[in-house]
């Protein structure tokens, strides 16, 4: 799984930390340790020198006691003296032991006469053994002095150091989680700027002001922006150029039409034929050029208002002739709408039903899942599983398009559904065609009350 930005800041930071602290605790403890043991073990070695000292006046006659010399050392309960005398050991308590503790090597050293220090574990309790010989008694002493407190010194410092270091990883990770947001926000701010603009409000532009090390990114945005809000507007502007001038043309053409329409009946046949295709291909020149207008128009942002849905709905659907006994519609229901743009989503899904579906069968509106939900039912054959996104796109017909509607006079412009699909998403919604209940084509509007 790839990581976003953030989390591989914060990741990155935590490892920094991570590896930070964990190096410095290990340094610490380790010299801590150092200097901790090497202060034990000199003290012990002189307090074994000093009891040495002692045991050797003790040992000074040859009638002497040794395990009474031993007994009167004042070690108290961390430290052990011994001696080892003609290959024997003396220690002024039961061999625990302890003398299985003493390594043969400093036995070794000390016998030649050089002092010696050694680390043990007597019991799995960590322990130092000093050896001195005791010149002019052929005897050698040893003291044993347990290091219990140390090891439970270092145990709490090695856990307090990775208590330290767990804390500061998490530290280091809620610092990078803080710091992508610092770094993010400018990014965040480009974002939300391209949503809106993709949203239609093609004015907004980032602030070069903002951040001096995004001045350059920033500038390019914004001449992005300008560069396709001038080719938008340039299109925009073409089409409805365009279609303005096709209207005079077209008025003339209409009239003529109708003249011609009017002395059908004097026609023969063929001419009569003739003057009917005219009359319908006209027709459909006209609704070709009233929605490229409408495309023209419909890149402008949408303009919401809290509308009542019935009259709407029941308006459109009387235009289209279209019984109220097949309108079905919730209540006084209130909802964000564009007027103009709904009305027209709802006609063009009328006249779709009646030019490919022998009229709407059904319409239906109310509230589903917290969104206004339009259905528009009709009779027709339906539409094809694999054709079903393809009607929605610009001059897209479906290969049963003729069929449905039962010629090539019928054919619509392709440019109907489209409008639908343009205006339904300026509202933040989304539009399908399924298979209605009792056969033909159901298309299913859903606008959010969020806005767009």
């Amino acid at each position: 799984m790839r990581l976003g930005l953030r989390a591989r800041a914060g990741v990155v930071f935590a490892a920094g930390a991570l590896v930070v602290s964990a190096s410095l605790a290990t340094a610490t403890y380790e010299l801590t340790r150092q200097s901790l043991l090497a202060e034990r073990e000199r003290t012990a070695t002189r307090a074994a020198y000093f009891d040495a000292a002692v045991v050797r006046q003790g040992l000074a006659t040859d009638t002497a006691d040794i395990v009474d010399v031993l007994r009167t050392l004042d070690t108290g309960q961390g430290r052990r003296p011994l001696i080892f005398k003609n290959d024997r050991w003396f220690a002024r308590t039961a061999d625990t032991g302890i003398t299985a503790a003493v390594p043969r090597s400093l036995r070794t050293v000390v016998a030649r006469g050089l002092p010696g220090v050694q680390r043990v574990r007597l019991n799995g309790t960590p322990t130092l053994v000093v050896g001195v010989p005791l010149r002019g008694t052929s005897a050698d002493y040893f003291e044993l002095t347990t290091q219990t407190e140390l090891e439970r010194t270092l145990r709490q410092l090695g856990l307090t150091l990775a208590v330290v270091a767990i804390a500061t990883t998490v530290a280091g990770a809620a610092l990078g989680v803080w710091a992508s947001r610092r770094i993010m926000r400018p990014i965040v701010s480009i974002a939300d700027t391209a949503r809106t603009i993709a949203a239609g409000d093609l004015t907004r532009r980032l602030d070069p002001d903002r951040d001096p090390d995004l001045a350059p990114l920033t500038a390019s945005f914004n001449e992005m922006v300008d560069e396709l809000a001038g080719r938008i507007d340039r299109d925009r502007r073409f089409a409805a150029d365009v279609s303005h001038e096709l209207r005079s043309p077209l008025q003339t053409l209409t009239a003529a039409s109708a003249v011609l329409a009017n002395r059908r009946d004097q026609f023969d046949v063929r001419s009569a034929a003739a003057t009917d295709l005219v009359v319908a291909e006209v027709d459909r020149f006209n609704t070709l050029v009233t929605d490229l207008l409408a495309l023209a128009r419909g890149d402008r942002p949408v303009d919401l208002q809290p509308l009542e849905v019935s009259p709407l709905v029941r308006a459109a659907c009387h235009v289209n002739q279209v019984g109220p006994d097949r309108v079905h519609v919730d209540g006084a229901l209130i909802w964000p709408l564009d007027a103009r743009r709904f009305e027209q989503v709802l006609s063009n899904l009328l006249e779709n039903a009646q030019r490919h579906g022998g009229g709407a069968t059904a319409v239906t509106c109310g509230v589903v899942d917290e969104s206004l939900r339009l259905v528009v039912d009709d009779s027709g054959p339906g539409v094809p599983v694999e054709e079903r996104g393809m009607i929605f796109d610009r001059f897209g017909r479906g290969r049963r398009a003729s069929a449905r509607g039962g010629g090539s006079a019928h054919d619509g412009t392709g440019l109907g559904l489209a409008l639908v699909a343009q205006h339904v998403a300026d509202h933040g919604g989304s539009v399908a065609v399924l298979d209605a209940p009792g056969g033909g084509a159901r298309f299913v509007v859903t606008l959010p009350r969020s806005t767009p």
